[in-house]
């Protein structure tokens, strides 16, 4: 027995237990978890420490023990910290599954094998090659100086390879340096999520199965989670350090790579990379060379699906730019295979979401710097509730890929090992057209599975309710009721909602209310305590992490909404099949950017969802008496009725304020109709960054106004979401930094220059306005489109005006576009915000 291990169980048995909750020993290879962490359950205390808790049935554990505090535990403190210094027990971390991690000579050998491979050192002769042939075809260069001029051009390109490089790779050279750092790590997490880091045991127990599998095959774990926090990266590695598993390289962008910190990060396993390649020829190779590198060694990755943070708390579309380079090297039978782990990181509260409502309102992001990374420290005071990390089932990305391909083109057979090399692995070839296709299979893919093994926090649940209720405020016992009906709906779907050891709804929710602080109000001189919504534009964050759950049967709420707003009784308020196919289709089609759906196609998709509906007696589907596979109609169920809506308005108060924000984006595109004399096929150009810009501007200003119902829908990321939409399908296109609606697209001028509300972009939005939420100043919609549509055209002239003085100044050296008068009033608008909206 470990003897640290048995001096722990001797300290339990006594009646001064250790405040910290007990550790998770990591053993040899055939016993990598030892029992006690499944069977030991620690009694509650009441000085504040975390439990390490057994949540059934899906057996949660908690993996980050509250530290002891100097002041209050001085002998503890530095017990954990002689700890951590000497690497007792697992902290060692001298055996981890997977291949070599920290040793001293891992830098240098990483950048050796980098630059000496095939692929790197092919690149820079092929550079060296096109340089001396262009610098002799425009006779710079005499011929018999071509030998001595490719040798000096090679030398330079090393040089430039060799820095990038050394930028780039991760170095892991130091246990000492890594032990700190996870100590450091951990007691951040253990103060600011003071509910500590909670994990499945039955998911732990298949990812160390599938790590131990994969190091005997020297194959890499990629580790693909989504991103909503910096603490993403932390909370990883720091499960992956206590589970003895192989600290993967991380991914991040270069802006990280500021002095100090930059510098730590990469020690800790930070693999940095430019956001933007540009023209550069050589950069792309070196980090297609470090990838291969790592997953010919066998080397874990984590990089993230969606490549940035998600402001709005849902998933963001994927990325594939490293999903590309790692698809190349199995493509290219470089490697041979690697495992793909999708993980989903869950948060009662995350840390960075006022910044995130800044950007989101048009306040540009700050350049990440020493200070307001050391600033951060102000956190560690709050109590932020826990952090929930969840693994999908790895999977093999080679078998993925032969199985996408079977029906559309031939896959070589296997080659039979060569003694010499080792397995040989042919080559895939693809059409651009084909790897594009396959990027987004893998791409939603993952989006996918992210989805299916993320739990719902408890914030998420209170914000959805508070926010999917017509009044202002809630009594505790109906939001307990609300909240009850929801976790039923979302273990119904098959997802998980997270456990807290068995306690009842309301304790649950009392923690959730604590957590989420300030953005939820109580008023207690009431008849009963009754609970209201005070920042619904940050509460959105965490009702997002629900949406995913519920986007079909939203979307068919919300078509069916064209008609029951009309009122006149239950029978003039039914939707027929085809009316509400064609709504339904059409709100899809909006949001195939914005949402993931399942991939079992539109017509299999309504009806599943038409039969959960009716299940759950929301709705009456009604077949026609000549079929009864033909629907109808559809219609509100009498039960759904006596309710008074309230499921129904469930459904419709999740999608209406994205409806509003397409709506908008919208909107503000009609306003960017060009004047007369500006109409020509060349014509229409505006800045894109000042379009997002007015459109924000537009939005608050009828939000204010109301014609608006969701402040949240001039948020930058659905407008920009709209935009991309409509780019798409070819309503607007881009040059550079311009945007212009495509001259068929484009409205007609009336007479008095005025925009005709009529044409094919006006149809699109009044297509989407019927599914608006209706609201009072919104009845007279001739009038309400008049008012609107003035406004939105005054704004875009402002556009053109602005792009007038652009072109007056050009023919000196070019400067940045001037603010002009539509910024500097956006900029004024800015603080209009406030935590009432």
């Amino acid at each position: 027995m470990n003897p640290e291990h048995k001096g722990r169980r001797s300290r339990r048995s006594s009646t001064s237990r250790s405040t910290a909750g007990p550790d998770i020993d990591i053993l040899n290879q055939d016993n990598p978890i030892h029992p006690p962490l499944v069977q030991d359950v620690m009694p509650s205390v009441d000085d504040g420490s975390i439990n390490v808790t057994i949540d059934t049935p899906d057996t949660s554990r908690n993996l980050a023990q509250k530290h002891s505090h100097f002041r209050d535990h001085p002998f503890e403190f530095l017990r954990e910290i002689q700890m951590m210094y000497s690497g007792a027990g697992w902290r060692a971390y001298d055996n981890p599954i997977g291949q070599p991690v920290y040793y001293t000579g891992f830098t240098e050998d990483m950048k050796k094998a980098i630059l000496e491979s095939q692929l790197v050192d092919g690149k820079i002769h092929s550079l060296a090659n096109e340089t001396v042939a262009d610098e002799t075809g425009q006779g710079f260069l005499p011929a018999d100086q071509k030998d001595k001029r490719r040798k000096e051009v090679v030398r330079q390109l090393r040089e430039v390879a060799d820095k990038n490089v050394d930028n780039m790779i991760c170095k892991m050279e130091s246990k000492s340096f890594i032990r700190t750092a996870y100590w450091l790590a951990s007691q951040v997490l253990s103060r600011t999520y003071h509910q500590g880091i909670h994990v499945s045991m039955d998911e732990v127990v298949t990812l160390t199965n599938y790590a131990r599998k994969a190091a005997e095959e020297k194959q890499s774990m990629v580790f693909l989670p989504c991103h909503k926090s910096h603490i993403d990266y932390v909370s990883l590695q720091v499960i992956c350090y206590r589970l003895g598993i192989a600290l993967p390289a991380v991914i991040a962008g270069d802006n990280l790579n500021f002095p100090v910190v930059g510098s730590f990060l990469q020690n800790a396993g930070a693999f940095y990379i430019r956001r933007s390649m540009g023209d550069d020829k050589l950069y792309p190779t070196v980090v297609q060379g470090y990838v291969d590198t790592l997953l010919r060694r066998g080397y874990n990755m984590e990089c993230f699906i969606e490549g940035t943070r998600s402001r709005t708390g849902k998933l963001l579309p994927p990325k594939f730019g490293i999903l590309n380079f790692i698809l190349s090297s199995i493509l290219s039978g470089r490697v041979k295979d690697c495992l793909i782990v999708p993980v989903s990181t869950q948060y009662d509260k995350v840390i960075e979401t006022e910044s995130y409502i800044n950007e989101l309102l048009g306040v540009p992001k700050k350049k990440e710097n020493l200070y307001d990374f050391l600033n951060a420290s102000s956190v560690l005071s709050l109590k932020m509730g826990r952090v929930d990390v969840r693994f999908h089932e790895p999977w093999s990305l080679r078998n993925f890929i032969l199985k996408q391909l079977e029906r559309t083109i031939t896959i070589p057979a296997a080659i039979s090992p060569d003694p010499t090399t080792g397995t040989e692995v042919p080559e895939i070839v693809l059409t651009q057209d084909q790897r594009v296709r396959l990027l987004r299979s893998l791409g939603y893919k993952v989006l996918s599975d992210i989805n299916a093994c993320s739990v719902i926090m408890p914030t998420s649940l209170i914000g959805t309710v508070l926010l999917t209720l017509r009044g202002r405020g809630v009594g505790k016992t109906e939001l307990i009721r609300r909240i009850e009906w929801l976790k039923s709906r979302i273990v119904g779907k098959g997802a998980k909602v997270a456990h807290f050891g068995g306690v009842g709804t309301e304790v649950v929710v009392e923690r959730g209310l604590e957590v989420i602080g300030d953005l939820v109000g109580k008023l207690d001189n009431l008849a009963e305590e009754t609970y209201y919504a005070v920042d619904r534009f940050q509460l959105s964050f965490y009702r997002n992490m629900v949406i995913h759950l519920f986007i079909l049967e939203a979307i068919v709420c919300a078509a069916m909404y064209t008609k029951i707003k009309q009122g006149g009784g239950p029978a003039n308020q039914r939707i027929s099949w085809q009316q509400l196919y064609d709504h339904v289709s059409f709100l899809s089609r909006l949001f195939r950017g914005e949402f993931v759906f399942p991939t079992e196609g539109l017509l299999a998709n309504l009806h599943k969802t038409l039969q959960e509906l009716e299940a759950d007696e929301v709705i009456n589907v009604v077949y026609s008496p000549n079929s009864v596979n033909d629907v109808e109609y559809v219609e509100l169920s009498p039960q759904e009725r006596e309710r008074g809506r309230e499921n129904y308005d469930f459904y419709c108060f999740m999608v209406w304020p994205f409806i509003e924000g397409v709506w908008l984006a919208g909107v503000a595109v009609v306003g960017i109709t060009p004047p007369e004399g500006k109409d020509g096929p060349d014509d229409g150009w505006v800045d894109s960054k000042r379009l997002l810009d007015v459109s924000q501007l537009l939005g608050k200003t009828l939000y204010h106004q109301g014609d608006l119902s969701y402040f949240e829908a001039v948020n930058s990321q659905s407008l920009k979401n709209s935009f991309a939409r409509f780019a798409s399908d070819d309503i607007l296109e881009t040059k550079g930094s311009k945007t212009r609606i495509r001259p068929e697209w484009r409205p007609r001028l009336g007479p008095d220059g005025k925009i005709v509300m009529e044409g094919k972009l006006w149809e699109l939005v009044d297509k989407i306005a019927v599914t608006r939420r209706e609201g009072k100043n919104r009845r007279d919609n001739q009038t309400v489109g008049t008012r609107v549509l003035s406004l939105a055209q005054k704004l875009g002239l402002g556009l053109f005006a602005e792009e007038e003085m652009d072109a007056k100044s050009e023919g000196k050296k070019k400067k940045k576009p001037k603010k002009g008068w539509l910024r500097s009033m956006f900029y004024t608008m800015v603080p209009t915000y406030t935590s009432g909206d």
